[in-house]
């Protein structure tokens, strides 16, 4: 983010159309999640944008943030929803293919799959799948499923038509000079992707 408060420029991704965001720090401690978190919520919250927390239940219960999203060495997706019932959110990350076919649609509301190209921001990210290797995956899958990992706007309408309900994106945007420039390019590629005639789902 380059040393730019991330409130601001979470704030300019939602005016550029981000249409969700999520929280995600690996590093900071769990008091300075919960701040960061708080100061989300109180952003997100009056736009009615939700707020998704990577990993802690904890503080997605203490914010009322609207889901978690867990990965594969977190919390077990089942416990994860036991614990923030039935009306929140909850993502999950797919690694292979046997995780995808155990996956329970009842339990778990949006799959995460990826890296679609080379990322820089998950140290331990898989071979890029490419749009052809993420189609194929996205057939095992049984809930909606975003696409995630070096995607830039070019890729919306391709990662669309192959199966994708939605994208993730992170330095793409965070790292933008103009973030809310970098989010309304993939705004609208989105809508193109999506408006009538284009074959996209």
């Amino acid at each position: 983010m380059a040393g730019r408060p991330f409130e601001a420029v979470v704030a300019a991704a939602v005016a550029g159309g981000a249409t969700m965001v999520q929280l995600r720090d690996k590093r900071g401690t769990t008091r300075e999640q919960l701040q960061a978190a708080r100061r989300l919520q109180a952003l997100l919250g009056p736009l009615d944008i939700p707020l998704i927390i990577n990993d802690r239940v904890d503080i997605a219960l203490a914010v009322d943030a609207d889901g978690v999203h867990v990965g594969q060495d977190d919390m077990p997706a089942e416990e994860a929803r036991r614990l923030i019932g039935p009306e929140r959110i909850l993502g999950l990350t797919l690694r292979t293919e046997a995780q995808a076919r155990v996956l329970d649609a009842a339990t778990v509301d949006y799959a995460g799959v990826g890296p679609i190209r080379p990322t820089t921001t998950k140290a331990d990210a898989l071979a890029p799948r490419d749009v052809a290797g993420f189609a194929e995956f996205r057939r095992l899958v049984p809930v909606p499923t975003v696409a995630i990992g070096g995607i830039v706007p070019d890729l919306a309408g391709p990662l669309l038509r192959a199966g994708a309900d939605g994208i993730a994106v992170a330095a793409a945007i965070a790292g933008a000079a103009d973030p809310a420039a970098a989010a309304r390019c993939f705004a609208q590629s989105i809508a193109q992707a999506r408006s009538p005639g284009t074959g996209a789902a």
